[in-house]
């Protein structure tokens, strides 16, 4: 090779590394919780269509709902230098070390779907989640309407302790209660967002509840939960959606069939498109720089049997739920 040649490929060399990664060069690693629900597997499926659509390389770790795991997880993303990572962490505690050393190794985090306790808020760039708190007041509001005053005592499953999306779902619920008076929750318990545990506390509600008769609403913070309550409250004898009304959140296909089939009442909407704007706000931010505001929010839709629940089980059947 002459000396010019190989000044003109040395040029062309130190040009292309000073250029920004372009979509097609990016790799995420993303800490995910696990599949304790329909809810989180759709979140999984559709995070590997949204990356696949911008030609990003997406590496997923399913921590199976533990903490311990996904810090593992982080740190190793951080070995193999990746340019983002994402995480849906499984509790709101607990982030400080790892994500300093995601911050030291400059990799940027995306939190997806929950938050954490506000002294990690500076070790993360954004969090694409919906607004939980505003989730639980649309799940309360639409039961206060429905009753139209009616005395009412409510039990409550409750989603893993310590995550951000169960206390806040809790709080939203439970600030239309303290303005209803007719409304009471009187039994409110962990089912740890999973169907087999929602069905297994609603049981016990229900034996402790006169058999259901003392029941007039359940409140789960997840329709899978809600799906497994369902279960129990047939096996006792009960018509769900009639003798005890229902609303939970998430939206997953299986609410909709219950909801077809007059077993359920309500479901608020999670979408499970929170990759979508989590890439795009990486993507420019490692092309232009560009700061994405702290909080990306998504929309909170409440769905009855008013909204065609068959048609809309038919639309999200194929999205990994």
């Amino acid at each position: 090779m002459t000396s010019k040649a190989l000044l003109a490929a040395t040029a062309l060399v130190a040009i292309t590394l000073s250029l920004p990664a372009t979509a097609a060069e990016l790799t995420v690693g993303f800490s995910q919780i696990g599949s304790e629900s329909g809810w989180r597997a759709a979140e999984t499926s559709v995070s590997k269509s949204e990356a696949s659509k911008r030609k990003v390389t997406l590496k997923i770790a399913d921590a199976q709902q533990k903490q311990e795991n996904q810090i593992k997880a982080i740190r190793s993303f951080i070995a193999q230098g990746v340019d983002a990572i994402f995480l849906a962490p499984v509790v709101s505690s607990g982030w400080d070390a790892v994500l300093k050393e995601a911050k030291e190794a400059k990799i940027p985090v995306v939190l997806l779907d929950r938050d954490i306790d506000p002294s990690g808020k500076e070790l993360y760039l954004t969090a694409v989640t919906s607004d939980s708190v505003h989730e639980g007041a649309v799940a309360g509001e639409w039961l206060a309407k429905a009753l139209s005053g009616k005395q009412c005592n409510v039990v409550e499953l409750q989603g893993t302790v310590g995550a951000s999306v169960a206390t806040n779902r809790k709080k939203g619920f439970d600030s239309v209660v303290v303005k209803n008076a007719n409304l009471k929750v009187v039994r409110s318990q962990t089912g740890d967002f999973t169907r087999a545990k929602g069905k297994e506390v609603m049981e016990s509600f229900i034996k402790a509840e006169g058999g259901g008769k003392n029941i007039c609403a359940v409140y789960a913070h997840n329709d899978d939960m809600m799906v497994g309550a369902i279960q129990a409250m047939k096996e006792a004898g009960l018509k769900p959606g009639k003798d005890i009304l229902t609303v939970s959140i998430d939206a997953v296909p299986d609410i909709f069939k219950a909801i077809a089939a007059g077993e359920a009442n309500a479901t608020v909407e999670l979408t499970p498109n929170m990759a979508g704007p989590a890439l795009d706000a990486i993507m420019a931010y490692k092309a232009k720089g560009t700061v994405p505001p702290k909080w990306i929010q998504t929309e909170s839709k409440l769905y009855t049997a008013a909204d065609e629940p068959q048609k809309i089980y038919d639309s999200k059947k194929g999205l990994g739920y």
